[in-house]
């Protein structure tokens, strides 16, 4: 299984963080050369190894740290996506709702990636809390999963245990997954939520 991070803001590097911790490779890429971030993967670790689009979407799990905006443009470097979980880190504060046909933002995601599986996850922290140690205060800070794809969302919960956090599947995106879902400029009841489940 591989791994990679579409994005390298914030959230991207955050994630980045947590694979260097746990001691897992993952791919980085944005639509820029990857020369250009090199230096900042290779601060975070090196395991972090920057690639181009093209080469890092061949990736068995790819985190979409875009912004929701640009989640089109990086569906159309794959024909189809069959095959792969594709994990919807994007936020839509701000974006009409009209522009999302009134479904949840990750449904539309879900239907630019074609074939792929989509789990909506790691979207309800800001960056510099995402970015640090989940083992704290006694326990594993908390991330949220939802997903249409039972499998998928198992698939991912067991990565975001190998990376230090405890997951809690919400269900299924249209039920739980609107907990973490921004709809115009309301952000969902969930999002911003620092919670530890403590260790037994």
């Amino acid at each position: 299984m591989n791994y990679a991070i579409i994005g390298f803001g914030e959230i991207g590097q955050a994630l980045a963080k947590a694979f260097a911790r746990s001691g897992i490779e993952v791919s980085v890429a944005t639509t820029r050369d990857p020369e250009s971030f090199a230096s900042a993967a290779a601060a975070i670790g090196p395991g972090v190894i920057p690639k181009t689009l093209a080469e890092a979407v061949k990736a068995d799990i790819v985190f979409l740290a875009v912004r929701y905006e640009s989640h089109r443009d990086i569906a159309k470097a794959l024909p189809t996506w069959k095959g792969k979980t594709i994990i919807d880190v994007t936020n839509t504060y701000g974006v009409s709702p009209d522009e999302q046909g009134g479904q949840p933002s990750s449904k539309v995601v879900a239907q630019a990636f074609t074939g792929a599986s989509l789990v909506k996850g790691f979207n309800h922290l800001v960056a510099a809390v995402l970015g640090q140690d989940p083992a704290v205060h006694g326990g594993r800070r908390v991330v949220f999963l939802a997903s249409d794809d039972e499998g998928a969302a198992a698939e991912i919960g067991a990565l975001a245990e190998n990376l230090g956090f405890a997951p809690v599947n919400l269900g299924k995106l249209e039920e739980g997954g609107a907990l973490v879902h921004a709809r115009d400029n309301t952000w969902g009841p969930l999002i911003f939520q620092d919670l530890f489940k403590k260790e037994p």
